[in-house]
């Protein structure tokens, strides 16, 4: 059986990999890195990119912790132990193009001891990659989406229906009634029980965390060198805000890491640069604003 020091050596892996190939794919900025130690135990290394060619901000993370959980977090995750073991990557990068999308991606695993001798440990996987344009092409989304049924399907067929739905449910922002983007895919307690081994399951983690450089990559390609007006720009800090909205109301992983002594320049890295809330915005009729708001809704079929 897969350990969780196996499981935390891959992940570390897959950090490398992403930071490497984004530095080369912007061609100017380079990572720097902190790494750091949690209160409790564990800690992680984290890196950010700023000011590159094309990405304005950016972090790709890696955290193993260990520790007790607090109540609440126990209430939340409806568990009874206390002892909890947590690795993962986090990346969220924001480009300094509007026609760049935003992209968000985290795999993790988590895991809890037996209560009793005779019980396997609680354990299991997560994660998910969802994708946040200021303006929806909408090639680009279907390109997004085939791509990642095309990992779901190499493992389980049931896998991209069933996390794209989970992603629209998830990255959905109530208060606005729009989703965060064009969704992804989203899973979580994924474990054995599924019908695949642990190994397989880690092998879908893996194989989804190595999706990201190619998926990114060509996206970043196929809309970095087209020209873009200042209006475009200013939509662009327009849709960073609701960006900023989801994370700081509703994304679980934020909470989880406040709630449990994370370290807060990590946990937030994820917020934009610059942002704007313009009161009351209305997109003109019939422009491409108004067409990406249209788009922004739950159960559409990319493919």
């Amino acid at each position: 059986m897969i350990s969780k020091e196996q499981i935390a050596a891959e992940y570390q892996l897959i950090q490398d990999e992403i930071c490497a190939a984004l530095e080369q794919c912007d061609g100017l900025g380079h990572f720097e890195e902190e790494k750091w130690e949690r209160d409790g135990g564990g800690g992680g290394r984290t890196r950010i990119i700023e000011n590159g060619n094309v990405f304005e901000k950016g972090g790709v993370n890696f955290s193993a912790v260990h520790g007790q959980l607090p109540h609440n977090v126990k209430k939340a995750l409806n568990v009874d132990q206390e002892d909890f073991f947590a690795t993962g990557v986090s990346i969220v990068i924001h480009p300094n193009h509007p026609l760049v999308p935003i992209i968000h991606m985290n795999i993790r695993y988590f895991e809890m001891p037996s209560l009793s001798p005779e019980h396997e440990p609680l354990r299991w996987f997560g994660g998910g990659i969802d994708l946040t344009p200021h303006y929806v092409i909408e090639d680009d989304a279907r390109y997004f989406h085939a791509y990642l049924k095309s990992v779901c399907d190499s493992f389980n067929h049931d896998f991209y229906n069933r996390f794209k739905t989970w992603a629209d449910d998830y990255f959905f922002i109530r208060h606005r009634n729009e989703t965060r983007g064009v969704g992804g895919i989203f899973y979580d307690r994924l474990t054995a029980s599924e019908g695949l081994s642990w190994e397989s399951i880690f092998e879908f983690s893996k194989t989804l965390g190595r999706s990201f450089i190619p998926i990114y990559t060509e996206l970043v390609k196929r809309n970095r060198d087209k020209l873009f007006t200042e209006q475009q720009q200013l939509w662009q800090y327009q849709r960073r805000s609701r960006y900023t909205e989801f994370n700081l109301v509703y994304d679980a992983g934020t909470k989880f890491g406040l709630e449990t002594n994370g370290r807060i320049e990590s946990i937030l890295m994820s917020l934009p640069p610059t942002a704007k809330w313009v009161y009351n915005y209305k997109p003109e009729a019939g422009s491409e604003e108004e067409k990406t708001i249209s788009l922004l809704k739950k159960g559409i079929a990319w493919i």
